[in-house]
């Protein structure tokens, strides 16, 4: 017979692992803190061995917990796809995407895909949280960055980020064209958590903002374009997130230029999720939506960094 550590005392030393706190595990886990520290000296003692190091600041593994880690972690992937194969018939996906990227650009495209799949089960979480595919139960993902994106995952690009302003038309009819100085200053610019105007106006000398000027600051992208619609001011944003608002007309692209950021967004998925048949039509259908996207209206002038949603 057997003699293995209990299944909960494996899976609090696997999430401990990869977040290497306590309190993270926790979280992902859903129980306390002190119930994910108590699994893991009861996985210690059974084994007669030290799986982390305590620091005051966080846990460390030790060699043999280095060296546990990988074989723990391929088991665990072993039973979810032991699990998998008993549903021959799913026809569900689960996709994680950031909310300003589920409303802008992949809600309104979806209705394309359940007319064509109306037996495939779609469940969306939009959160701008890294999804964990084990314990969150995705299927897969798009995440703005760059790769690597963890282990035992792959990663595609399914668009470029591209930054371009925008504005109300009826906005700009009360004050005039934003790319005259003189009515700039007249312009309350809005931000999102990323902060691209200083970046962007380097690439326009002759525009700087006034110490009068008035800023709206935003935590999601997608507050932001909903308030330049609103005519309440300019925004950045990913050309992707407001293509669909600027071929209506609610808002215009501005300055002739944009910023072509060093991140994209890439379709992030398990090695063996393409296996599934569900999985494997989202993700092409995917695919063939971004490559019809268009491109960005303007050249792109170069900036670093990245931003999340």
């Amino acid at each position: 017979m057997r003699r293995l550590p209990p299944f909960n005392a494996l899976r609090a030393f696997d999430a401990a692992a990869r977040h290497l706190n306590f309190r993270l595990a926790a979280e992902e886990l859903g129980v306390t803190q002190g119930a994910v520290a108590q699994q893991i000296r009861g996985l210690e003692a059974e084994l007669g061995i030290s799986l982390f190091e305590r620091h005051p600041r966080g846990l460390a593994l030790t060699e043999a917990g280095r060296g546990y880690q990988p074989n723990i972690r391929r088991a665990f992937d072993i039973i979810q796809e032991a699990t998998s194969l008993l549903r021959p018939g799913r026809r569900h996906v689960t996709i994680s995407v950031t909310p300003t990227f589920a409303s802008k650009w992949l809600i309104p495209r979806l209705a394309d895909f359940t007319d064509a799949y109306p037996d495939i089960d779609v469940r969306i979480v939009a959160t701008d949280r890294i999804s964990d595919f084990q314990a969150d139960g995705v299927d897969v993902a798009v995440r703005l960055g760059r790769p690597p994106f963890g282990p035992d995952v792959t990663a595609d690009l399914l668009l470029p980020h591209v930054i371009v302003a925008v504005g109300s038309p009826l906005l700009i009819e009360k004050f005039g064209h934003p790319e005259v100085v003189a009515n700039f200053e007249h312009y309350p610019l809005l931000h999102d958590a990323h902060n691209l105007w200083p970046r962007f106006l380097e690439n326009i000398p002759s525009l700087k903002p006034t110490p009068n000027q008035k800023a709206i600051r935003f935590n999601q992208t997608a507050l932001a374009v909903e308030a330049a619609i609103a005519g309440q001011g300019l925004t950045l944003a990913g050309s992707l997130y407001v293509e669909d608002d600027i071929a209506s007309g609610r808002l215009l692209q501005l300055f002739g230029t944009s910023l072509a950021a060093d991140s994209g967004f890439f379709l992030v998925s398990q090695a063996n999720a393409q296996s599934h048949a569900a999985i494997s039509s989202f993700t092409s259908w995917l695919r063939g939506v971004a490559s019809r996207d268009p491109e960005p209206a303007s050249p792109p002038t170069s900036a670093n960094g990245s931003a999340k949603n």
